[in-house]
């Protein structure tokens, strides 16, 4: 019997590492970060953060890029429902971005969400 590189399966996942691997090898468009935003732009994206479950998703989904739903629901230990809104409002942000790989949907922060992040993480040491 073949030894698995992952004993366990997650979320109906049989081996994380090869799905984090095939969204490495796939190769998307970077978005640019423009350098000037409308007030309106910023307040989209501020407005994505403004709650305090959808800043422990942001963080997380920096944490582990390519997570899924299930596993963000399952790591927070929150209804999947609440959890699916409240990715939706940062998508619709544009802080996150989310890919079909298969059956399962995988979610990482737009180049936008990793500056938010960024400040969050430096606005919550000070």
């Amino acid at each position: 019997m073949a030894k698995e590189c992952c004993p366990e399966r997650v979320l109906g996942v049989k081996c994380e590492y090869k799905l984090m691997l095939a969204i490495k090898r796939k190769k998307y468009p970077k978005e640019k970060v423009r350098q000037e935003k409308s007030s309106k732009q910023m307040e989209r994206h501020l407005k994505g953060v403004a709650n305090h479950r959808r800043i422990e998703i942001l963080f997380l989904i920096a944490e582990k890029k390519g997570i899924s739903v299930d596993s963000v629901s399952a790591i927070l230990k929150c209804n999947l429902k609440t959890i699916s809104a409240h990715i939706l409002r940062l998508e619709q942000a544009g802080l996150v971005r989310k890919r079909n790989m298969g059956r399962l949907v995988v979610h990482e922060l737009s180049p936008y969400g990793q500056a938010i992040q960024k400040f969050l993480k430096t606005f919550s040491h000070s």
